[in-house]
């Protein structure tokens, strides 16, 4: 199993999540993030007074699945979460040694 951990825009959330859903991804976990890479924030002029913005307001989805489900769902992400622009993110993939349903006491597989 793998967990996609994928930093995006916020308001291409709703985007990346509809697509997700009718691939058939059935969870995932969403944080509101504050952070910059590239962008390394902005300025911003707000009552007359210029304010240094340094970290950025990101969204967070975190996706665990099979091995086999990776690629599709990597996919999704960036055709979905992609403007072409700098800030549109990153996409983190790590290895899942064990996954196991609280409720069910399922494990792997099935408990995704």
């Amino acid at each position: 199993m793998k967990k996609i951990d994928a930093i995006i825009r916020p308001h291409k959330l709703d985007e990346v999540r509809e697509a997700l859903q009718e691939a058939g991804f059935r969870g995932l976990t969403v944080t509101e993030v504050k952070g910059y890479g590239r962008q390394m924030g902005h300025s911003e002029i707000y009552r007359g007074s210029e304010y240094t913005i340094n970290f950025l307001p990101k969204t967070k989805i975190e996706i665990v699945c099979a091995d086999k489900e990776t690629e599709k769902a990597i996919g999704i992400i960036l055709k979905k979460a992609k403007t072409g622009e700098v800030g549109d993110g990153k996409i983190f993939v790590s290895a899942v040694e064990e996954v196991i349903r609280v409720r069910t006491e399922e494990t792997g597989d099935e408990a995704v």
